[in-house]
């Protein structure tokens, strides 16, 4: 029998080779989907744990000691205990002591700060000394802070009092050392950083042989090797743990793992990225299966032949299946063979990378293992078509031409499909579990059964009207289209399978630009510099500095310390550094009017003040200024004003430092016994270089000063003599210079603060209770801070807000081809450095994200699947196509009339469902409410992206064509040199 079905498979060869064709493709997807998810979820779940904080990849062990002559000994012996009672493989623990004690001061009595004696393996190939590294038991390395605020150097000598004894220790400061990494693992364990004021000191493990040192704590810290957090291999870190944990205990050991959260994640990841590739399978393997059902169906037209002269010769139903699987089983296998093949050779590449390699035999097995799986399901549906087939009696069995009656199950089943879209579709929008991720594929389904079921009734009409017209090729492809079996059913997995390109290709696009969207609003430019700096002031000034042109670089403050917060940003600069959306409003809407002119610096050395005053005690008169260059509020005294006009000078060094000061106000003080009486300022001077800073004039306007936003009793006013200021009660009169526009101009995202009323709106975060500010234009979020906050003008803000500093992040926005001069020339120390390019990876390397280009393989593959079945339906109708063009030959139809026809026929449901796949796609964009992939954590500050633009209904279109297209030449160019 197995030569009989041997020869069969030779006989029909073109048939076979597409079935094979077709398993090829499904065993392809089945391989390509164990490598590439095994290398991939390794890959995610290592960008857990790298993003993941130090703290949570390191492993602590603890034992309160007791004092001993031998404590290298001592040490060694708990290492070796905590190794044996939790096995790492590959870890490099870390071991140490810290003793409590406290810094005694010099002649205070009584007088102590907490300050730790500590030893630790390795600790001055961890950090800058300045000095030697400690090596005798009186020796130690205190912090930089420590030493600044102990007024301690090398060489030094100091005392402290262990916490259980009374008699001090003295040690000599050998050095003093500042971190490197302060954020890496060596560093993580908070008990050897700062636990009160001072941070610990470091010495020699010999210091505790010192017998105050009673009770010290032995420390054993391991970070975890990133493989065993991974999982690699199946490694199990938090059952060992949990294994552990008893024995430690029972040992009085304390073991804290905070790397159970992370391992647990670590797993979620894996999972994640395991239930986004079986998906994209799971799609690819049903329309695989449905089309070898087809497949099976077409060929096994000439199997019914077979089949029925077995019968004949009194064959069982098991003998005629068994000859059938035998038919089967080469195809399958030589198609599974190369298809397990090609699965690794697309994973490789298209995961970027191989398994790692203890993970190598389990890819190697598993993607074995769902070939066979996947392989073995799709013969069960062959021989299942088979079983249906040869149910029927003989006669009907070498019957050629197909039935007529109309077939009610096929209606029943197109029902029940539909019926599941709908449930699906519902689950979609209800959460999106269960059989809501394979929505959109139901939904086209749906949609080409629909359309199937109409593109039949068409053509019937289409061509029985046609032939009668005269119009043969018309006529003649559309009773093609009708009347060949098997044709709605290509045309609906052709309409999936476009559908399903459509889709992925839009949605992958979609993603690509919802994380760039993300990187752009959570940065707000293409790179961020977090720095720190004295001011506001000196930032600012540091950046103009450095980019004088406003090119490259912004300075910006984000505050999130008020309600609502506020980004301040230098206005000027935002078209050109930023990377400005819509949502965010109008982009030069800070910038509408124009600034006051402001007064000159003050560059001299001293200053000298020109006032009249009408009291009879003398009067003190501040001037408070500001540094431009490092923000530092310099508030000077003019003292001892008489009654009447006359000049005061004050020096003001501060000033004479580039780039000066600038004057932020006037401040009239007016003590207990002073009299009520006004005070005119008529000039400001300065010397050295010399040179006026206001003149009566100026001083004399009344736009230039403002008082207390919320001080009622304030008293200023301007005429042709100057400034004057008065009080009428005790205290102090405040007159500030107006040199920015106000009220202050803002851009709130969102709903405006609940307490704004009409015009009425004021923020408390520029040095006054409440600040009048002016709703210059709205915007739906801004960057950084999203909805709920406020963006205003970074230099307005601060001068407003005069030499009070209201903190927040301070950050210099840069543009991504920012040269390395600008950023050098900034010359602030840098705390953070992000760029949107390395954030855009970071959100690429979530589970949701590392699985899409598998999905987009998969909806490639389902073209692939659905060309192979095309060609499948051609290569079988192909004998009764030839002797049907040729009968009708003989009947005097032309030769190029009979080649347009065989093209049209075959290019017709081609054609057909291309246009009804990209329908398909269109009708389940909506109904099946298809987005760009969700974020894990939730954020959504902006809408998401389209999902379905019409670059993605062009390349689906493109593949289609040229898939599709190149599958009918194929198909039916061999009718050329056929038919006479």
């Amino acid at each position: 029998m197995y030569y009989i079905a041997l020869g069969a498979v030779r006989r029909r060869s073109g048939p076979a080779l597409l079935v094979g064709l077709l398993a090829a493709l499904l065993a392809t997807a089945a391989g390509c989907a164990a490598w590439y998810g095994i290398t991939v979820s390794s890959r995610s779940a290592g960008n857990e744990v790298t993003s993941a904080p130090v703290e949570e990849r390191v492993i602590l062990v603890r034992q309160a000691g007791e004092g001993t002559a031998d404590p290298r000994g001592a040490l060694d012996r708990f290492g070796a205990t905590a190794r044996g009672l939790l096995p790492v493989p590959d870890a490099k623990p870390v071991m140490g002591a810290v003793a409590e004690a406290s810094y005694v001061y010099p002649g205070a009595t009584g007088a102590s700060t907490g300050l730790p004696i500590a030893y630790r393996d390795g600790f001055c190939a961890h950090v800058e000394l300045t000095g030697a590294c400690p090596a005798a038991a009186d020796e130690a390395a205190i912090s930089a802070d420590s030493a600044a605020r102990l007024k301690l150097k090398p060489g030094d000598s100091f005392r402290v009092r262990p916490a259980t004894t009374v008699n001090p220790m003295t040690f000599r400061v050998a050095a003093v050392y500042q971190l490197v990494e302060p954020g890496g693992p060596y560093w993580s364990d908070k008990l050897f950083r700062a636990q009160g004021s001072l941070d610990p000191l470091f010495t020699s493990l010999d210091t505790f042989r010192d017998p105050g040192l009673t009770r010290p704590v032995w420390a054993w810290d391991v970070e975890v090797p990133l493989p065993l957090l991974r999982g690699d291999g199946g490694y199990d870190l938090n059952g060992l743990v949990n294994q552990a944990a008893p024995r430690f205990a029972a040992q009085q050991l304390e073991l804290v793992a905070p790397t159970g959260k992370l391992v647990d994640r670590v797993r979620e990841q894996r999972l994640a990225v395991a239930g986004g590739v079986a998906v994209g399978l799971g799609q690819i393997a049903v329309l695989s299966w449905f089309a070898i059902a087809l497949a099976g169906r077409f060929t096994g037209r000439d199997r019914r032949a077979d089949a029925a002269l077995l019968k004949l010769r009194g064959s069982t139903a098991r003998g005629i299946l068994r000859l059938a699987l035998s038919q089967h089983l080469l195809p399958l296998a030589a198609g599974g063979l190369a298809g397990w093949l090609a699965g690794f050779l697309i994973a490789w590449p298209l995961a970027r990378g191989l398994p790692v390699r203890v993970e190598l035999w389990v890819a190697v097995l598993l993607s074995l293992g769902l070939v066979i799986a996947t392989l073995g399901v799709a013969l069960l549906v062959l021989l299942a078509v088979d079983a249906l087939q040869q149910r029927a009696p003989v006669a009907a069995l070498l019957r050629r031409v197909p039935s007529a009656r109309r077939d009610w199950r096929s209606g029943v089943v197109d029902l029940a499909l539909i019926a599941l879209a709908a449930g699906a579709v519902y689950q979609a929008r209800s959460g999106g579990s269960g059989l809501g991720v394979v929505a959109p594929a139901l939904v086209a389904l749906a949609v080409g059964l629909l359309l199937a079921r109409v593109l039949r009734r068409v053509a019937d009409r289409v061509g029985a009207v046609a032939l009668r017209a005269g119009r043969v090729r018309l006529g003649l492809t559309a009773v093609r289209v009708s009347r060949q079996p098997g044709t709605d059913r290509v045309f609906a997995l052709i309409v999936v399978a476009i559908a399903l390109l459509a889709l992925t290709v839009g949605t992958f696009a979609a993603g690509r630009t919802e994380r760039i969207e993300r990187a752009d609003v959570e940065l707000g430019a293409a790179r961020v510099l977090t720095v720190s700096a004295a001011s506001r002031t000196q930032l600012l000034h540091a950046v103009r500095r450095a980019d004088p042109d406003g090119r490259y670089a912004m300075a910006v403050v984000v505050d999130t310390g008020g309600t609502p917060p506020v980004l301040a940003v230098d206005s000027s600069r935002l078209a050109a550094v930023a990377t400005w959306r819509g949502e965010y409003g109008p982009i030069g809407a800070l910038s509408t009017r124009k600034p006051p002119e402001a007064l000159p610096l003050i560059t001299g050395n001293r200053l000298t003040v020109a006032v009249t005053s009408e009291r009879r005690t003398t009067t003190l008169l501040g001037a408070i200024l500001q540094h431009e260059g490092t923000g530092q509020g310099v508030r000077i005294e003019f003292k001892g004003i008489r009654r009447g006009a006359q000049s005061v000078s004050a020096a003001v060094p501060t000033c004479a430092v580039a780039p000066g000061c600038r004057l932020v106000g006037w401040e009239l003080f007016t003590p207990e016994g002073s009299d009520a009486g006004s005070l005119t300022v008529r000039s400001l001077s300065q010397q050295n270089p010399s040179a006026t800073v206001i003149d009566t004039a100026g001083l004399g306007d009344v736009t230039r000063w403002r008082g207390d936003f919320t001080t009622p009793a304030v008293h200023i006013s301007t005429g042709p003599g100057g400034l004057t200021l008065r009080a009428d009660q005790a205290g102090g009169t405040k007159a500030s210079v107006v040199d920015s526009v106000l009220p202050l101009p803002v851009v709130p995202a969102g709903p405006p603060p609940a307490n704004w009323f009409f015009d009425d709106s004021a923020l408390g975060r520029f040095g006054d209770v409440a600040t009048p500010v002016r709703v210059a234009a709205a915007a739906e979020v801004l960057p950084v801070l999203g909805a709920g906050a406020v963006l205003t003008d970074l230099d307005a803000a601060r001068r407003v807000a005069g030499d009070s500093d209201q903190g927040g992040t301070l950050q210099v926005w840069l543009t991504a081809d920012a040269p390395s001069s600008v950023v050098d020339a900034i010359g602030l120390p840098v705390l953070d450095d992000r760029t949107a390019k390395a954030r855009v990876d970071e959100l690429t390397a979530d589970s949701s994200v590392v699985t899409a280009p598998f999905g987009l393989f998969a909806a490639v593959l389902a073209a692939l699947i659905a060309a192979g079945l095309l060609a499948v339906a051609a290569a079988v109708d192909r004998e009764p196509q030839l002797d049907h063009l040729r009968a009708l030959r003989h009947q005097g139809l032309p030769r190029r009339v009979a080649l347009t026809t065989a093209y049209a026929g075959a290019g017709a449901v081609a054609l057909a469902g291309l246009l009804g796949g990209l329908a398909g796609a269109l009708a389940a964009r909506p109904i099946a409410d298809v987005t760009a992939p969700p974020f894990p954590d939730g954020w959504q500050v902006i809408p998401p992206p389209g999902a379905l633009g019409p670059a993605a209904l062009g390349i689906a279109a493109l593949v289609g064509l040229v898939v599709l297209g190149l599958t009918t030449w194929l198909s039916v160019r061999r009718l050329n040199g056929e038919l006479s």
